[in-house]
C-alpha cells in the first residue's frame, strides 16, 4: 500500500473502492502520508476531498477501484486520483447559484498550483493537481522564543512540551489549543486554570 522510495521521492499509492466511504478514507489516508512527511495538510486535504469525491461520484463502475497516489518531488507535492470512466473528462463549471453540488474542481482550481487530467491505458483516466510546498522552516534551539515569547510552552523534545502533538505538529512553536490538549495536558499553561 506504501512505499518510499530515494530521500528526495516520497511515494504513496492506494486502491479504494469507489464509494463515499472510499472517497473518505482516501482524505484520512492522505492527511495522516502527509503528517508522516511532516508536510502542510491544506489545501492538499482539501483537493484529496475533492477528487476522491469526483472519483466515487463520477468515475464508478461497479467492481473497479480508484487509485490515490501521492508524491513529493523536489518542492511540489503531486495528488492523483485514477478512476475508469476514461470516457468521462473532468470539467470544471461554475455550477447555478442555487446547485446543491458542482462545485469540486472549482475548489481544486482555486487550491491547486496546477492541475490537469491525463488519459491513461483504457479505459482510465487520471486527475492530477500540484501543491507547491513551503520552504523548511529552520528549527529554533530548544528554549529560545521563535516568535518572541514562548507563551508558557517550552521548546524542543517533545517530552519537555506540555501538550500532546495531536495536531501533527512537528517542532517549533506550537500552539495552544484548548480543544487538542486539554486530555493531554501534564499542567496549565501560566494564567490559565486547569478544566
Amino acid at each position: 500500500m506504501n512505499q518510499e522510495t530515494a530521500a528526495s521521492i516520497r511515494n504513496f499509492s492506494v486502491l479504494l473502492s469507489p464509494t463515499p466511504r472510499g472517497a473518505r478514507l482516501a482524505r484520512l489516508l492522505a492527511t495522516e502520508q502527509l503528517r508522516s512527511w511532516g508536510l502542510p495538510l491544506d489545501p492538499a486535504a482539501h483537493i484529496v476531498a475533492e477528487l476522491a469525491a469526483n472519483a466515487a461520484t463520477h468515475g464508478r463502475v461497479p467492481g473497479r477501484d480508484f487509485r490515490l497516489t501521492l508524491y513529493v518531488v523536489g518542492g511540489t507535492l503531486r495528488i492523483e486520483v485514477t478512476d475508469t470512466r476514461g470516457d468521462r473528462p473532468p470539467c470544471a463549471q461554475l455550477p447555478a447559484p442555487d446547485a446543491e453540488s458542482g462545485r469540486g474542481l472549482v475548489l481544486v482550481d482555486a487550491l491547486a498550483d496546477r492541475w490537469g487530467a491525463a488519459p491513461g491505458p483504457y479505459p482510465r483516466k487520471t486527475v492530477w493537481a500540484e501543491v507547491a510546498l513551503p520552504e523548511p522552516a529552520s528549527v529554533p534551539e530548544p528554549g529560545r522564543p521563535c516568535c518572541g515569547a514562548t507563551g508558557g510552552l517550552f521548546q524542543g523534545s517533545p517530552s519537555r512540551v506540555n501538550i500532546a502533538n495531536s495536531a501533527g505538529f512537528r517542532a517549533g512553536c506550537l500552539p495552544y489549543s484548548r480543544r487538542n490538549t486539554t486530555a493531554h495536558m501534564q499542567r496549565p499553561p501560566p494564567g490559565r486554570q486547569s478544566q
